[in-house]
């Protein structure tokens, strides 16, 4: 249910003027095939904007109940899901990894050559549980396309969710190739995340995405968030869309999707699918200090600690981050345990509050959470790159000028 947005201290006419502007520059050029803007304050949802064909070609409309690919929002999950085990004191933020991954344990870091002839030199330390949660491990994605480390990672298929393998045909893998850096020396946005629902697997016992559903989504009621769409929910599955030099073209089919079958990867930086009211409701969990509705997933102290600034020495990303993409990279911006956090406001040039927290995944959906006002704001839509079209940052201001009222 909508409430009116002036009773939670924002201007109805300028969340109007939001999904106009949405409508007039992305959908009705052609850029975006859909957009859906939820806007949630003081616990009451304040808006909700639902535009544009969740399937072009079929001329599906976009529906309240639309099921996205959310790619990497999956990583705040998948975050969520590893402090539930260091809160049963089952792993520590300050384990070496190779206390549960016994052969990775002398890692290297890379030191010239190239696949197979790899020469590498010793870690300062070992990778740490903490280096995961915060991508400083030195683990990379192929798509970096940066080093010989990542075009081995290319060459074995590591992390091509869509396409290949397994989380233990992973670690394997991962077990033969030097490191980017150092554990903890720089930030590269990474596999570091899938690595994390692997150990959520072995430490727990049960499989990774068994204790998702029933650690999380079961008790958050995210009945429509899994790893595959199962087939009485195709109807309801949107189609994801690419820019090319040629324009915008159909990336994925719904009805020939590989998310209508279980992944061979259950991939927890990026394997998700989910509506908005699912996503909203693991939102309003963070945002209420871990618990929803009766269910307490975390204790607040634990989300104070993944929504502070990690990176060492109190850095911002640009000053760390070796990545050429990341799904946020501006001045300003620090990282948590599983989200990207603000921690200057005037360098970062957008609006918001310092301690806000957000990330956003590769078919350009994106939310953030600002506790300081209360806020939760989500957008969702199937175009990758998420980085072609400026509308995260867009969003945001527009969000923020339909406040009349601050905390």
């Amino acid at each position: 249910m909508v409430t009116r947005p002036e009773s939670v201290g924002l201007s109805s006419a300028r969340l109007e003027t939001m999904d106009r502007f949405i409508k007039e520059r992305y959908l009705d050029s052609g850029k975006l095939p859909n957009a859906m803007t939820l806007v949630w304050r003081k616990g009451e949802t304040a808006h909700l904007g639902i535009q544009g064909a969740a399937d072009v070609e079929r001329k599906k409309p976009l529906n309240e109940d639309t099921l996205f690919r959310i790619y990497s929002m999956t990583k705040p999950i998948t975050s969520v899901a590893f402090m539930m085990l260091v809160e049963q004191g089952l792993v520590a933020l300050d384990d070496p990894v190779h206390k549960v991954i016994p052969e990775w344990k002398n890692l290297g870091v890379y030191n010239g050559g190239f696949m197979d002839t790899f020469m590498t030199k010793r870690t300062n330390r070992p990778m740490l549980m903490v280096d995961l949660l915060r991508h400083t491990s030195g683990l990379t994605y192929g798509f970096q396309q940066r080093t010989n480390v990542d075009a081995a990672y290319r060459k074995l298929k590591i992390g091509e969710i869509e396409k290949f393998g397994t989380l233990d045909y992973m670690v394997e893998k991962l077990a033969k190739l030097p490191l980017e850096f150092s554990p903890g020396e720089a930030w590269n946005y990474s596999v570091s995340t899938d690595i994390l629902g692997y150990l959520v697997g072995k430490i727990s016992g049960m499989p990774f995405e068994e204790y998702l559903r029933s650690k999380i989504f079961e008790p958050l009621k995210m009945h429509d968030t899994s790893f595959s769409v199962p087939a009485k929910q195709v109807e309801r599955f949107a189609a994801l869309y690419a820019v090319t030099p040629q324009g915008r073209v159909l990336y994925d089919d719904p009805a020939k999707s590989h998310y209508l079958q279980p992944p061979s990867l259950v991939s927890g930086g990026g394997g998700l699918v989910s509506t908005m009211s699912d996503y909203l409701r693991f939102c309003r969990m963070l945002i209420n200090g871990g618990e929803l509705d009766g269910a307490r997933l975390l204790s607040p102290k634990t989300i104070q600690l993944m929504t502070l600034n990690h990176l060492p020495n109190g850095k911002d990303l640009p000053s760390m981050s070796l990545s050429l993409f990341s799904e946020a990279n501006y001045g300003g911006i620090g990282f948590g345990l599983g989200f990207s956090v603000t921690i200057d406001q005037a360098k970062a040039l957008i609006p918001g509050s310092v301690g806000d927290y957000s990330w956003g995944g590769a078919a350009s959906t994106y939310f953030w959470i600002d506790p300081k006002e209360e806020l939760i704001a989500i957008f969702m839509t199937q175009l990758m790159p998420s980085t072609h079209y400026p509308v995260r940052r867009e969003f945001r201001t527009l969000v923020y000028s339909a406040f009349t009222k601050a905390n």
